[in-house]
């Protein structure tokens, strides 16, 4: 990215400017980079220990599993799913609050022994399963916030800060050397003032 200027005191100053403010606000975007990394790090591990979680609850039901066969499908619905939203380095994530659920009516005489069992245990199934889409979502988020703020930093570091540096070097080497040019032309003046005077 060239950065556009001008040798003179005004360009000089609002590239300084710029400069103060990239370099105030680089250590911020830095630390806000650093918490979304840990955040992103810790919905991965999250999520992980969801994956972990189906799975063991899955494998402890290995004997109710021959059941399902008589388990209704439209016996339970989800009928609402409650979250809240948190702002995390400045990026707004989803939190999982729990969900309700809508039980289809059924005759627990007709119905087999394990239903009412079946139908606790499909719920701790399903609500294992938002929990874990909820923090898909937020690792999704955080990670997408992450990689801004990481090109972020870079475009600061790599690119406009030393862009602004190098700028503000050629101009003030070009106001040096008019500076000296001036001055020696004054010289120049003067002395042939001093010898058109004594002659």
């Amino acid at each position: 990215m060239a950065i556009k200027f001008q040798y003179n005191k005004t360009s000089l100053q609002q590239l300084e400017k710029q400069l103060k403010i990239r370099v105030r606000t680089l250590p911020t975007i830095k630390n806000k980079e650093s918490a979304l990394r840990m955040e992103v790090k810790r919905s991965k591990e999250k999520v992980a220990e969801f994956d972990d979680k189906l799975e063991q609850t899955l494998l402890q039901s290995g004997d109710i599993l021959r059941l399902w066969n008589e388990f209704q499908p439209d016996l339970l619905s989800v009928e609402d799913v409650k979250f809240s939203v948190k702002k995390i380095a400045g990026v707004n994530t989803p939190i999982y609050e729990g969900a309700t659920y809508q039980l289809k009516s059924f005759s627990v005489f007709n119905a087999p022994a394990w239903m009412l069992d079946g139908v606790e245990y499909m719920k701790s199934l399903i609500d294992i399963t938002l929990e874990r889409e909820f923090w898909v979502r937020k690792m999704e988020l955080l990670s997408k916030a992450r990689k801004k703020t990481t090109q972020k930093v870079n475009l600061y570091e790599k690119v406009q800060i030393p862009g602004f540096e190098d700028a503000i070097r050629k101009i003030k080497r070009a106001m040096e050397d008019e500076e000296t040019l001036t001055k020696a032309a004054q010289k120049i003046v003067k002395i042939r003032q001093m010898k058109e005077v004594a002659s």
